[in-house]
């Protein structure tokens, strides 16, 4: 009987992780519902078991709700008005070419995407405007900008991932949902300036989190992946 119980524990722990990382997804419209303090703190605190270089734990996190996350949303979108130019980040994120298959999957998401939300392909008028979104949070109540001390070096990127990841994990135990920025990257002048943020800050990233809204036609996009034997290799 001990040994069922344990075996049914593991099970049921097993499912829950599992659970949780394949049921990640970057949501693109959410509702409006408040995230109570207590249950961000909670999740805040369990992703800071991310790993990091020695210990280092490099990463920063502003949580913003309320007035502050409406006053940033209205700043860069501002700063977007008459299709300006977007600035550019202060870090490279992305390549400066595409080589494929990556090309063709970041293509591959972008349309399906597109045909969801009714955009056609060479509309860069509809799709600027759905971009804006981005910085409305995709209408989360909660918005978190992460930063790094800009003396650390490229180790303490991957640390800062690991936190992030840890944070779309760790909702889904609440049955809450995120979405991982880049775009927020773009804005960083603005970010320090609204956010008050130490010059030795580097604007990361974005990331939107509060409850999926279901019927958000953005919320149908499945992302697809790649079959484990097109990325892992066991060698004995």
């Amino acid at each position: 009987m001990t040994a069922d119980r344990h075996a049914d524990g593991d099970d049921a722990r097993q499912t829950a992780v599992l659970e949780a990382i394949s049921g990640r997804r970057s949501v693109r419209g959410f509702l409006a519902e408040p995230v109570p303090r207590e249950t961000l703190e909670k999740i805040l605190t369990v992703a800071a078991r991310a790993p990091s270089a020695t210990n280092t734990q490099p990463w920063r996190v502003r949580v913003l709700t309320g007035a502050t996350r409406a006053r940033l949303s209205a700043a860069i979108l501002a700063e977007r008005e008459g299709g300006a130019i977007e600035p550019p980040p202060e870090y490279d994120y992305y390549p400066k070419s595409w080589p494929e298959p990556y090309l063709a999957r970041r293509r591959a998401l972008g349309w399906t995407l597109y045909a969801l939300l009714g955009i056609k392909k060479g509309d860069q008028d509809a799709a600027r405007r759905w971009q804006d979104n981005n910085f409305r949070f995709f209408g989360a109540p909660v918005g978190l900008i992460f930063t790094l001390d800009r003396k650390l070096a490229t180790g303490s990127f991957m640390d800062v991932a690991m936190f992030v990841e840890n944070i779309a994990v760790a909702a889904r135990a609440f049955g809450l949902d995120t979405c991982p920025q880049a775009a927020f990257a773009h804005y960083h002048a603005t970010i320090r300036r609204e956010l008050a943020l130490d010059e030795e800050e580097l604007v990361v990233c974005g990331m939107a989190l509060g409850r999926a809204d279901e019927a958000a036609p953005a919320n149908r996009l499945e992302s697809a992946r790649e079959p484990l034997e097109n990325f892992a290799v066991f060698l004995d």
